[in-house]
């Protein structure tokens, strides 16, 4: 672990500078998984939701946080994606939200990755409430980074 850099010498909070790092490609992939009734599963996936198409719902919902998590983290930077995919899979008792971002420039994108998989899993979750509250988010989690100084990182 390298030590807290979002601090100045008197302990207040800042932004990291990065304007003198160099840019490399980075990239970022975070998951996001729900549980719900194999019912609901069923209809997630068949496309037969009281409020339209769901899959498509949460990847725009997913692509609109990644590009507003500057707004949402606090410490974030602003960033110049260059490229986000979105998958949604049947898992065994649900679904799971996979979110690749992807960019060339001094900072990496694993906020952005796990902001867009959070806020997939909230959309989904918004989608199919109606039909089962017992639904739920059970991970956020990142999976992969890589590019910068600290270099790839891969979830065992």
């Amino acid at each position: 672990m390298t030590e807290m850099n979002h601090l100045n010498d008197d302990g207040t909070v800042r932004m990291v500078e990065v304007g003198e790092k160099p840019e490399t490609t980075r990239r970022a992939v975070a998951v996001a998984d729900l549980t719900m009734l194999p019912e609901t599963v069923d209809r997630l996936f068949g496309g037969d939701l009281p409020k339209g198409d769901a899959l498509a719902t949460v990847r725009i919902a997913a692509i609109q946080a990644v590009k507003r998590t500057p707004d949402l983290i606090p410490l974030c930077h602003p960033l110049q994606v260059s490229g986000i995919d979105v998958d949604i899979e049947r898992t065994a008792d649900g679904a799971s939200i996979t979110v690749e971002v992807r960019l060339h420039g001094r900072t990496g994108v694993e906020m952005e990755a796990m902001t867009g998989a959070s806020i997939g899993a909230l959309a989904m979750y918004d989608m199919i409430k109606g039909i089962d509250r017992s639904a739920h988010v059970t991970s956020v989690r990142l999976e992969v980074k890589s590019g910068g100084s600290s270099g790839d990182w891969r979830r065992e």
